[in-house]
């Protein structure tokens, strides 16, 4: 039979079902009662959302740092951010602070603010990290990350001259902008925005075209918040030379992609290689006879940088085969396996609701782990 010595184990979450650290949890479980020979490393990994400050700290080791910073209305919250890799790289969830959790059916992209994000940068540059990594995904927000850039020392002001903070429904307003007072501590921290969607500031693919509905706004707002992106990039341009309209995942997490590249120099990277790149998942895996991903569903968005596809072309490049045990398969994903991919296993045992299969996801990702294992074992070795 084949004999496996170092199975590497990198899903990505489970959305709505299972986080990335319970996925590696239940595999390595399986990996144990079938192939106790076999030797783990369980990297879980995150996207840039909910769960990706506790997926590097799984995969690096480090700390929770609390923090009360404001909330996507200006309200106090708790939320937090990771301090690893010896306390150099500060990794930010955007969404601990600004995200749509937070602002539950009160959904108002107009009014709410990234403020609270540039309070947790301004902790973490003020604790000495020399690397960021921002997590942009599931925000509540619209403003361009004008909000961040306000409490990290960046002034905007009105045609009188008068300084505010700027949300969506008032990007317009902003007739100057004054970055002489951006915190010190901050100046040359590299940032790294982790970014999975390569839309625009503005346009119809734009932040608010066609993330806008899904942050409570209606067709007249979108339009509103479009036309007030479109007057804020041309602001920036006027006042600090720098073009930001056509700017790849510029329109990430309500513009907060366009807005870190200007205000810290942020470099926007897909998430899957920021995660990679961090953790130097090439030493990780050096050795390993295989490596297992997924996610909660492999489609078309799959091949393009996220988890499965990123994870099966560095582990291609190394040699080593990829399995994909996924929640469901979409149709279209053939070009998966030139990227990779060896083989992909769906849990998906019955044909039943959704609702019925997050019941029963556990069991049955064990089983179907079981499943590949016993074909592996069939294998001469």
């Amino acid at each position: 039979m084949a004999e496996l010595k170092k199975i590497v184990l990198i899903p990505d979450s489970f959305k709505g079902t299972m986080s990335s650290a319970e996925v590696c949890s239940i595999l390595s479980r399986q990996i144990r009662l079938r192939m106790p020979g076999a030797g783990t490393v369980s990297l879980p990994v995150a996207d840039g959302g909910e769960g990706t400050v506790e997926a590097f700290l799984a995969a690096m080791g480090g700390e929770k740092v609390p923090i009360t910073v404001r909330g996507p209305y200006g309200e106090p919250v708790s939320a937090f951010y990771g301090l690893t890799d010896g306390g150099h790289t500060a990794v930010v969830e955007m969404a601990v602070c600004a995200g749509l959790p937070l602002v539950g059916e009160n959904r108002h992209a107009e009014k709410a603010t990234t403020y609270g994000v540039g309070q947790i940068l301004a902790d973490a540059a003020r604790r000495g990290c020399g690397k960021i990594i921002l997590g942009l995904g599931g925000s509540a927000t619209n403003d361009g990350g004008a909000g961040a850039a306000e409490a990290l020392g960046i002034r905007f002001l009105d045609a009188a001259g008068k300084p505010f903070i700027p949300v969506g429904a008032t990007l317009d307003r902003v007739a100057s902008i004054d970055t002489a007072g951006l915190l010190p501590q901050i100046r040359g921290i590299e940032t790294v925005a982790m970014c999975d969607v390569g839309n625009p500031l503005c346009g119809p693919q734009g932040a608010a075209a066609v993330f806008g509905p899904q942050k409570g706004a209606d067709r007249e707002t979108v339009a509103l918040l479009d036309r007030n992106l479109a007057r804020f990039a041309d602001t920036i341009r006027e006042e600090l030379g720098k073009d930001i309209r056509s700017l790849p995942g510029g329109g990430a997490a309500g513009g907060m992609g366009a807005g870190m590249s200007v205000f810290l120099g942020a470099k926007l990277q897909s998430g899957i290689k920021a995660v990679l790149n961090t953790i130097h998942f090439e030493d990780r895996i050096s050795g390993a006879d295989l490596v297992i991903t997924g996610e909660g569903k492999l489609d078309a968005q799959s091949l393009g940088g996220k988890v499965i596809s990123g994870v099966a072309a560095r582990a291609k490049k190394l040699g080593i085969p990829t399995v994909a045990i996924v929640g469901d398969v979409g149709d279209h994903v053939e070009p998966v396996y030139d990227m990779g991919v060896t083989a992909v296993f769906s849990i998906n045992r019955i044909a039943a609701e959704f609702s019925v299969m997050k019941a029963r996801c556990r069991s049955d990702l064990a089983e179907t782990m079981d499943n590949v294992l016993r074909l592996i074992l069939a294998i001469p070795g």
